[in-house]
């Protein structure tokens, strides 16, 4: 068995210092990391036997994905073979099989390279989807029900290039329109954020049939759409869509927005990158502004470590809450957390739900997981006032490692 070191000086750290800094807390005051110091609890004192955290952490680093480190080889091995499917944004090399648990806010364990950069692929659409949320408590959007062509005005592309254009481009759109064919008109910001919008159109050079294209190449270009809100189909072209109109709303680059209202916040670092596609410029206000991308799919997305990923978990764990701000709402996040009537197991992008436990067997109904290719997970257990971070994890290594951890809790 593998020595969990983080374990070992967790438990060291609390003798020295943990009964002095928690006999402070009241007994009902829920524990908050400080930036840059998250406090590590002993196993002991929370009731877990060692053994059960040192079982999981060994499952999991056994588990570690046999995909290669190189994210741009990975790529062109998987998503690179779509139509169009040409990495535009950047790649990172990952890290090792990494993890974190934190149980009742406190840190009790952690192992790999948990402050390793790394792509976290389509944890970023929960990013996203929190930032629409801010838009809605704002009421910068109304409703979620309203249609998105509303709110989006044309959209012109930041390309400096001469101001003349040749004679072969007379006549042809200068600008952006994604919501304006008579389907994405009838879309609302609900179908956008469940991924049952079924917009249409091309966005950043790449066609919203060409992600995950049917097996049949005859239904690419002629196929009839669904009616919003009726069939759930997991796109990136339509959550970079998604990313756009939120853009639009805000009037600024989203990770500025994110940055302000939740990151900063929640003591996050200041090393989190949150990029698009190198095509993806808007002019916004006179300036150029980067649309953000909602995943990894061609590259980009959100590049950030495992604590980082945990202290928004923490977040999303305790129902937007953080200290005494409510950073995004209750209700916003409750909505998150709600199947949809096309997808009894997802909510808002990306909340995995554990829908009758069929994702998670072991774990709570009432659980949710940010998840992304990787795979990347942040594991988020109300019941058990939980949370996990797993990178670079098998499917079947990510229910192990959690049915192994909550065995531990419950003995």
């Amino acid at each position: 068995m593998i020595k969990p070191i983080y374990l070992f000086i967790a438990t060291i750290f609390f003798a020295h210092t943990g009964n002095a800094q928690t006999a402070k807390k009241g007994a009902n005051e829920l524990y908050y990391p400080e930036r840059a110091n998250w406090e590590f609890k002993a196993l002991e004192a929370l009731g877990i036997a060692p053994t059960a955290i040192e079982k999981a952490i060994a499952v999991a680093r056994a588990a570690e994905t046999p995909n290669p480190r190189s994210m741009e080889e990975n790529h062109y091995k998987t998503f690179g073979k779509e139509p169009f499917g040409d990495g535009i944004g950047p790649f990172e090399d990952r890290g090792d099989q990494t993890g974190i648990i934190i149980y009742k806010g406190y840190k009790i364990a952690e192992w790999g390279t948990p402050l390793k950069l790394d792509m976290t692929h389509s944890v970023a659409k929960s990013f996203l989807s929190a930032v629409v949320g801010l838009a809605v408590d704002a009421q910068l959007i109304r409703s979620v029900q309203d249609p998105v062509y509303t709110y989006v005005p044309p959209v012109e592309l930041f390309q400096p290039e001469p101001a003349s254009k040749p004679a072969s481009l007379f006549n042809q759109p200068e600008l952006l329109h994604p919501f304006e064919t008579a389907h994405n008109r009838t879309i609302t910001w609900e179908s956008m954020l469940r991924q049952t919008s079924d917009w249409e159109g091309t966005l950043w050079g790449k066609p919203d049939w060409a992600d995950r294209p049917d097996p049949d190449p005859k239904k690419w270009l002629s196929r009839n759409r669904h009616p919003q809100g009726t069939v759930f189909e997991y796109n990136d072209v339509r959550v970079n869509a998604l990313a756009l109109a939120a853009t639009s709303i805000f009037r600024q680059p989203l990770p500025q927005v994110l940055k302000k209202n939740i990151m900063d916040p929640i003591g996050a670092s200041n090393t989190w990158r949150w990029t698009g596609y190198r095509n993806a410029w808007i002019v916004l206000d006179g300036n150029p502004v980067q649309s953000v991308s909602g995943g990894g799919h061609w590259g980009g997305g959100m590049f950030i470590h495992a604590e980082d990923m945990a202290r928004f978990g923490l977040l999303t764990l305790r129902k937007g809450r953080w200290k005494n701000l409510q950073l995004i709402s209750e209700s916003w996040i409750r909505q998150s957390t709600t199947p949809g009537p096309a997808n009894k197991e997802y909510g808002y992008m990306n909340f995995y739900l554990n829908t009758d436990q069929k994702l998670i067997p072991g774990a709570p109904a009432e659980a949710f997981v940010h998840l992304g290719n990787g795979n990347n997970v942040v594991y988020v257990d109300p019941v058990n006032d939980l949370v996990v971070v797993l990178r670079w994890i098998t499917q079947k290594g990510m229910i192990d490692t959690l049915s192994t951890i909550l065995e531990g809790l419950r003995k």
